[in-house]
């Protein structure tokens, strides 16, 4: 009988529609976690990592969609991993470490001894069986997953100090205005509930704080906008960085890939990197390049099961063709996503694009709403119900 102090919880946040506007227009019609990365929903990716974790028993899912936009996702999802996963929507805006809290009733049910939390906008290997080994070796609240970067980028994130030896987190600070460290947070943790009473404690000292000062009304007008509620909780600074250097985290570094998922144009080159991780994960899901019956392929490339290829088209490498779409004879495709429904006809050409759900390319087109014959789009923004009868370079469309 499996052992109750092993079980451990996922928690993956979602965000929700007035979050992640950058990913527009693809979000208008879908839900960011639910965009199609390498022929899987963005958020599908964590997930399956999550279902390699030694002892798991559930995978929330926190954000500020409706219910209904999840539900079939939900339902499919939990029903192919044969794990439960269910989604939690914030009824107002808690901070990533205050949804946890939020929620904490339904994510203790189970009586976990290690909670995991990761962003759904990351893009990595996530390699979680190596961060909960290592996190019991610690034995400390929680362990975070660590990458080095470039000097001239690790500003753009979390910047941490470790100890070279222990690998304790000695100082964490959140975008930094000068360089501190070339360690970056990758955006995935694992805690023991114990860092729901630490939430609970931040929570505690803010609130009798804001009691204790009692403004008067003109400076809480005043005040409003840079005071925090107390039910408000940011993980990073909130809680990594007072917890820094108390022997309370650690850090676990990874050397393989990783990436945020900020931008439509991101998404293509996440959706290369998730891809070659087909290669070791799942090499079921590639298209076979020695297959001689279907077009012809080069590196790596995913396409559904009901999508149609012309056998003298040429696809990749870094391809993923959607449900239903419809590839014409001698289309090129290289480095690009291609949505459902969408079709691209005789002889087109698309590179380094995410062509959008049911849009049309026309014969010779030379890449992406309706593209007709002969047309170039090149480094665009184009939103839907848009038709292009001319040739457009980088413009964004509305």
């Amino acid at each position: 009988m499996e052992n109750s102090e092993e079980k451990v919880v996922a928690v993956i946040m979602v965000g929700g529609p007035t979050k992640g506007t950058s990913f527009r227009p693809l979000s208008f019609r879908t839900p960011k976690p639910l965009i199609p990365l390498a022929g899987q929903p963005m958020v599908h990716h964590p997930i399956f990592a999550c279902k390699r974790i030694p002892n798991l028993v559930q995978i929330f899912l926190i954000g500020f969609y409706d219910d209904r936009e999840f539900a079939l996702y939900v339902s499919a999802i939990s029903s192919e991993l044969n794990i439960p996963v269910r989604y939690l929507r914030e009824d107002k805006p808690h901070g990533s470490a205050g949804a946890l809290f939020n929620f904490r009733d339904v994510i203790m049910e189970e009586c976990p001894s290690h909670i995991f939390l990761l962003n759904c906008d990351v893009c990595c290997s996530f390699p979680l069986q190596g961060m909960l080994e290592a996190h019991k070796r610690y034995g400390g609240m929680g362990t975070i997953l660590v990458i080095k970067v470039s000097a001239e980028s690790a500003n753009l994130f979390g910047e941490l100090v470790a100890d070279p030896m222990t690998n304790e987190l000695l100082h964490y600070t959140e975008k930094p205005e000068t360089f501190v460290s070339d360690l970056i947070n990758c955006g995935v943790y694992i805690f023991t509930p114990d860092i729901l009473t630490a939430i609970h404690d931040v929570s505690t000292q803010r609130k009798d704080a804001a009691n204790l000062r009692r403004p008067s009304g003109f400076e809480a007008f005043h005040s409003a906008a840079k005071t925090l509620p107390s039910d408000f909780v940011r993980l990073d600074q909130d809680i990594l960085s007072p917890l820094a250097g108390k022997k309370q985290l650690y850090t676990y570094e990874t050397l393989d890939f990783w990436e945020q998922i900020k931008t439509p144009g991101m998404s293509l080159k996440c959706c290369a990197l998730y891809l070659a991780q087909f290669r070791f994960t799942s090499p079921h899901l590639l298209v076979n390049e020695d297959c001689t019956r279907n077009a012809t392929t080069v590196g790596d490339v995913y396409v559904h099961p009901s999508a149609k290829v012309h056998p003298t088209a040429k696809i990749g490498p870094n391809v993923s063709i959607s449900a239903n779409a419809r590839i014409g004879a001698g289309v090129r495709l290289i480095s690009c996503i291609i949505l459902d429904d969408v079709e691209i006809k005789e002889n087109a050409f698309v590179m380094h694009s995410i062509v959008g759900w049911k849009s049309s390319i026309g014969k010779w087109s030379r890449e992406a709403v309706i593209v007709e014959d002969e047309v170039m789009v090149r480094s665009c923004i184009v939103l839907p119900n848009k038709t292009l009868n001319v040739s457009v370079q980088e413009e964004i469309i509305l």
